[in-house]
């Protein structure tokens, strides 16, 4: 059971988090997640989490980020247009097997789906999962462009507020491996602010 299952990569139009000139939207009341971002790509991204809207996924993420989880794991999907998948601190750890890299979790459960009416555009987080609404764990995607296909049908925890240019040279994936990266770039480390 592959996290996020999706066969192609759609571009759309840049919208909403971000404009389109690139510059980021304001940075909220938060908590942040600070990415140091490492491998082929290095320096600093910065996520305004949003617990108004999803506060289950927000408090585990915050949790898996104060537990040093998300230290040294990939990006293990990566699809130019589209977005930029991690967070599988369970298969994902750089220097490790990476082969089931996007099919795990964490220790705790899954959680229930918190969709609401914010719209997936460039810049937007968003928790992963497999068919089952309520199977959000630990992994998360980060929006290239805008995907309106995925509005409602995942759960929205924050947007990048600084670094969003440093996600976009983030090394890609084959599209015939449906973006999966053969030696991935990683989160050094991610702390909350």
């Amino acid at each position: 059971m592959r996290k996020l299952l999706l066969a192609t990569a759609l571009a759309f139009a840049a919208t909403g988090a971000l404009a389109q000139d690139g510059t980021t939207a304001p940075d909220g009341p938060g908590p942040n997640l600070v990415l140091e971002i490492g491998g082929s790509v290095s320096g600093k991204v910065v996520i305004d989490l949003t617990p108004d809207v999803a506060p289950g996924h927000v408090e585990r993420i915050t949790q898996l980020a104060n537990e040093h989880a998300y230290d040294d794991v990939v990006f293990h999907r990566v699809i130019e247009g589209f977005m930029a998948q991690t967070g599988d601190v369970q298969f994902g750890k750089r220097g490790g097997d990476l082969s089931m890299a996007g099919m795990g979790g964490s220790k705790y459960g899954d959680l229930p789906a918190e969709f609401s009416n914010r719209s997936f555009s460039r810049g937007m987080v968003g928790m992963a999962r497999s068919a089952s609404p309520d199977s959000a764990n630990s992994q998360f995607f980060i929006m290239f462009d805008a995907a309106p296909h995925l509005d409602g049908q995942y759960t929205i925890v924050g947007h990048v507020v600084e670094g969003m240019d440093l996600i976009d040279t983030l090394k890609k994936g084959a599209p015939e491996m449906n973006g999966l990266v053969e030696t991935p770039d990683y989160i050094v480390k991610a702390t909350i602010e």
